[in-house]
């Protein structure tokens, strides 16, 4: 337990060291004073980086409840440091029962928080479901990710969403460098840390070709993949075919896969067909 702790905040320590743009803003905020008093409950990957915003949000002022956005990928040792050496409200581990991720979606709402952070949109969409007595008091929100964005334009074009929510994602320097060259790198590393097999000389299809799938597609060919793309829209399609990739449907291209990644945003790209 010690040892996590430990590792935990040597993590924490060195992602502090590398976000010189979250501190001007942590010293800005904090000056001027936007968010004392302010409850922010906040659902995202519970790593490093994450960890730090949280810590930075309530230096500025807030009081911060977290939780993760996905059942699988919480780091125990940046909660565990969290919880216990600096003793930020955290509610995630690694591998919830889906039981235990809705019963943390909920422990972090208990606090009638006045904006939500939420990344992939089951925060907010518990909001306007079950937890509706919370509306009145929220004056907004953020949301990180495509995936997310995606589900709140489908509720605002049905007149569901209830409050306003900032598209995070929209932000070029978040889908033009976070998306490409981020997500590009992190779903490289996650490849390699689950399968254990070189990339280099395989067959790899990408769902997708926006700004996610374009990164992703630029690290596994930089790695020496043979990569593949299945995109809808023409537009895209004829741009991936243009930067030096095969360009075929999803039934075809995965009969020859060893690797498929989606990043479309969207679920059943993938299908029982």
């Amino acid at each position: 337990m010690e040892r996590d702790v430990e590792k935990g905040v040597k993590r924490l320590k060195w992602a502090k060291d590398h976000m010189k743009v979250l501190k001007r803003v942590r010293e800005s905020v904090k000056k001027a004073g936007h968010l004392d008093g302010v409850k922010i409950s906040m659902a995202l990957h519970v790593e490093a980086k994450t960890g730090i915003l949280g810590l930075s949000l309530r230096e500025a002022g807030a009081t911060v409840k977290m939780a993760s956005c996905n059942p699988l990928s919480t780091d125990d040792s940046v909660a565990k440091a969290l919880r216990e050496e600096y003793g930020l409200d955290v509610y995630a581990k690694r591998g919830e029962s889906e039981e235990e991720y809705y019963k943390n979606l909920n422990l972090i709402l208990d606090q009638d928080p006045d904006v939500i952070i939420d990344d992939g949109g089951d925060l907010i969409s518990l909001v306007h479901t079950t937890r509706r007595d919370l509306l009145d008091n929220i004056k907004g929100g953020a949301e990180e990710t495509t995936t997310g964005i995606v589900r709140l334009r489908a509720m605002e074009s049905e007149g569901k969403l209830e409050f306003p929510v900032m598209s995070v994602n929209d932000a070029y320097m978040k889908h033009l460098f976070d998306n490409r060259y981020g997500t590009g790198q992190s779903t490289i590393d996650g490849l390699l840390t689950a399968t254990n097999l070189q990339v280099s000389g395989k067959n790899f299809l990408v769902g997708g070709y926006g700004w996610c799938g374009r990164g992703i597609a630029m690290r596994a060919k930089g790695m020496g993949a043979n990569v593949m793309i299945s995109e809808v829209d023409p537009i895209k399609a004829v741009e991936a075919n243009m930067d030096g990739f095969e360009v075929l449907p999803m039934h075809e291209g995965i009969k020859k896969a060893d690797f498929v990644v989606t990043a479309t945003g969207c679920k059943s790209v993938v299908d029982e067909e």
